[in-house]
């Protein structure tokens, strides 16, 4: 099964060369490139809630702790979780590896 990333899905147009780029620029998440393979994603694409500065809801986010609440209950982020499981790479193993 081909795994997909946060920009894919949510449409957010941040990805590189995206359609909301010039207003917001690129996403945090698409050029984390410490994230790359996490979960499968390419860069940060599969790991965004860990990532400060993506975009959600019509709005930059912030640092993790204060986008976590909303990231928990993000369809994509339950949807990662459980195409990865068991092998599901958490926030903490990611912050780890973004956030040193």
């Amino acid at each position: 099964m081909k795994v997909r990333n946060c920009w894919e899905i949510k449409k957010c147009g941040r990805e590189p060369d995206g359609a909301k780029v010039p207003e917001f620029g690129v996403c945090p998440a698409a050029e984390e490139h410490r994230a790359d393979g996490i979960n499968g994603g390419v860069n940060g694409g599969r790991a965004c809630w860990a990532v400060a500065g993506t975009f959600c809801g019509g709005k930059v986010q912030g640092e993790f702790a204060s986008k976590l609440d909303n990231c928990m209950s993000c369809n994509f982020y339950e949807s990662v979780v459980e195409e990865q499981w068991p092998n599901y790479t958490g926030s903490a193993q990611i912050l780890a590896k973004v956030d040193p």
